[in-house]
């Protein structure tokens, strides 16, 4: 089991996440609604149901499909609860039916209804300011991968820059392709750009325009591996000041993860 993991894949290494996580725990004792709020991606619903394992989950977003629900159930986990089209409908029916519910919502809402519904409040930081779950969660989804691939080997991280830009949906989905990558066939490359170039040509300069997509790779792996202008333009056969160009040319690609 990967590090920092628990009976949930909420990652509890970084002390913001830890004590999301005791607050969590201590709410599964507690018969009291609860309001979890964070960006999308850093493990709202993942706590959510932590606390309540067997309640119906259900998007805000669909006021008839939530106003059922709170109808119907017991317990309810109520998702995006910033998107609710009828905020003030949903709570109401929270309370005429006596409903258990743990909600998420990306940022905390300006009701005044809202703290008389929800006893409990608590925000979950992005993974920016998290740290330290950020290799842990790497590992988790490089486990993830090796068993949708049917892999044996797990993922080669060096030279890794995750991207938290969307928390865990940008670094699952950087960890998935990198994981396909790492022993992709010339073939299977060119297939690649082949797909992504089919739609996007037409025009008379397609072929300056879209040669950054080979330049650029080039470029930073060799720099990468020799380290200088210098090395890299003899090893590729350029004149150094052309090669010079090149990265002037290409330079918001390249910075691009460095």
């Amino acid at each position: 089991m990967v590090q920092g993991v628990g009976v949930t894949n909420f990652i509890t290494l970084s002390n913001a996440s830890k004590e999301a996580f005791k607050t969590a725990t201590l709410l599964k004792t507690l018969n009291v609604n609860s309001l979890i709020t964070g960006e999308d991606g850093v493990g709202k619903k993942s706590l959510a149901q932590y606390i309540l394992p067997n309640a119906t989950l259900v998007d805000a977003s669909n006021i008839d499909e939530s106003t059922l629900a709170l109808q119907s159930s017991n317990e309810i986990i109520l998702t995006n609860l910033h998107s609710s089209p009828n905020l003030n409908t949903l709570l109401h029916t929270m309370k005429e039916n006596n409903v258990r519910v743990v909600a998420t919502s990306k940022s905390y809402l300006s009701n005044d209804d809202l703290d008389e519904h929800f006893s409990v409040k608590f925000d979950i930081p992005p993974l920016s300011q998290r740290e330290e779950d950020i290799e842990p969660l790497v590992n988790l989804f490089c486990e993830e991968a090796t068993k949708i691939f049917d892999g044996h080997a797990m993922c080669d991280m060096s030279n890794f820059i995750p991207d938290v830009s969307k928390n865990s949906h940008s670094l699952r989905r950087q960890v998935m392709i990198n994981y396909l990558l790492r022993d992709i066939k010339d073939i299977e490359l060119m297939d690649i750009l082949q797909n992504y170039l089919s739609d996007k040509l037409g025009s008379n300069s397609d072929y300056r325009k879209f040669l950054y997509l080979y330049e650029v790779p080039l470029i930073k792996a060799g720099l990468d591996q020799f380290k200088s202008q210098l090395q890299l333009s003899d090893r590729l056969g350029l004149n150094r000041n052309t090669l010079r160009k090149k990265i002037a040319d290409n330079k918001e690609y390249l910075e691009k993860g460095n």
